[in-house]
């Protein structure tokens, strides 16, 4: 595979969710580089991979982005999928997990993930070109994230690939780069990116001199609500009680609740796979037996057993964008036998994010103490993301900042797009430091 010019600067954006890679020209022209799947093309690349055995001992091979989905939905072979992986980076809890024969460290997958990247890229770009900017969160995911290990770990998936020499910089401020394309004056930018597993956000100071931008960063904060948040709430409010959550089972003389742990796989739809392999599908099918609502659990388990997961995620992720337009959506799965539908109202939604919507706010306000100003003080607010087209989330930035400063990007290209730019800026450099944000002076 070729690399790109020399006079290219490579942004990539890792994602919870997805995954993007952006070209940036030495005259500003930026462009996401393009993966053609299923008759399509595609600016976005599932951050998923499936490794899978033709037959037992043949080896594992592994694919990655819609082609590891492809391969998991056909399910031909012995496979393990994995998705959301970004959000172990910072756990130091995660040491290993068992692929077929092999252990598998954080950077053993991401490199993995990343070969796979690079391969459908074509000869678009290379890792070992001179100029990549990688973003990372403010804060990773996780109760309680080591932010040094993470970084370590990222460090080493990509030595591994050549990109040692790689700069990492916080994923908002990329998207600010983004932004600034569009900024006709000095401005005092919030920057709110909202990803699929972390919600980060920066403030930074903008101004044009001798045709050149300058950027000064004021402050930066984030935390670990965002995309899949949001739609955990519809399952566990709408789909989990459907599969025989909060209710029971006899135990010799005694009734006892179903243990809701089991529910808690329903929160990415790839876990209810390793349901399979665990022990908790067994579980589940003792409990069935003395259940006083069986038929319920019935269907939970023909949703793992028949790897339906990813259908039902994606009904929930439609609901949800759905909401965003409308005030209310018939919310409908069907599968395997299986039938889930419930009316969800705008209203409901907005009360069981309530408290997430809350501590987003909470998080907006750190930012702004970190920066020493006020919202009044904000002169532009640039949302990216698809969780800043939820009306709570943006009702919560309009009461505080007023409809006519906010201000919408791609939701899915921004950050990478300024991650590239960063590569031509005065100063690259300036903005690594682990993803920390260096002041001037």
């Amino acid at each position: 595979m070729s690399s790109a010019s020399p006079a290219v600067s490579i942004g990539i954006d890792f994602g919870t969710s997805n995954t993007v890679v952006a070209l940036a020209a030495d005259d500003r022209r930026v462009e996401a580089v393009r993966f053609d799947h299923g008759g399509q093309r595609h600016s976005t690349y599932v951050s998923a991979l499936c490794f899978w055995e033709d037959r037992p001992g043949a080896g594992a091979q592994a694919e990655g982005g819609p082609w590891a989905i492809e391969q998991f939905l056909e399910g031909r072979h012995v496979y393990r999928f994995l998705q959301s992986f970004k959000t172990f980076a910072a756990s130091s809890s995660f040491n290993t997990t068992q692929v077929f024969r092999q252990r598998f460290k954080f950077e053993d997958i991401l490199a993995a993930f990343l070969r796979t990247l690079a391969r459908h890229g074509g000869d678009k770009f290379g890792f070992e070109a001179a100029n990549i900017t990688v973003g990372r969160p403010v804060r990773f995911a996780g109760g309680n994230p080591d932010d040094g290990l993470a970084m370590q770990r990222y460090r080493a998936a990509f030595e591994r690939l050549g990109a040692g020499h790689a700069r990492y910089v916080y994923e908002p401020v990329g998207a600010a780069f983004s932004f600034a394309r569009r900024l006709e004056r000095d401005a005092t930018v919030l920057v709110a990116d909202f990803g699929g597993g972390t919600s980060d956000f920066s403030v930074m100071r903008f101004s044009r001199s001798g045709g050149h931008l300058r950027a000064e960063p004021l402050g930066h904060a984030g935390i670990g609500i965002a995309g899949d948040t949001f739609d955990y709430r519809i399952v566990d409010h709408v789909v989990s009680p459907r599969l025989g959550k909060g209710s029971s089972f006899r135990s010799f003389d005694k009734v006892l609740p179903i243990p809701n742990s089991h529910y808690t796989n329903l929160a990415r739809w790839h876990q209810l796979a390793l349901m399979k392999s665990n022990g908790n599908l067994r579980e589940l099918r003792e409990l069935a037996r003395t259940a006083l609502k069986p038929d319920q659990l019935a269907d939970f388990i023909t949703i793992v057993d028949l790897d339906l997961g990813f259908a039902l995620y994606r009904a929930v992720s439609d609901a949800k964008v759905a909401l965003s337009a409308g005030e209310e959506v018939d919310f409908r799965f069907k599968g395997g036998g299986v039938e889930i539908g419930s009316t969800i109202t705008r209203k409901k939604f907005n009360a069981w994010i309530a408290d997430d919507v809350a501590r987003l706010g909470a998080t907006v306000d750190k930012v702004l103490g970190e920066a020493g100003i006020t919202a009044r003080e904000i002169e532009k607010v640039f949302l990216t993301g698809g969780t800043s087209f939820v009306p709570a989330v943006r009702q919560l930035f309009a009461d505080r900042f007023g409809n006519e400063r906010l201000m919408s990007g791609d939701q899915f290209e921004s950050i990478a797009y300024g991650l590239a730019l960063i590569g031509h800026s005065a100063e690259p450099d300036r903005w690594t430091a682990d993803g920390g944000l260096k002041k001037s002076g």
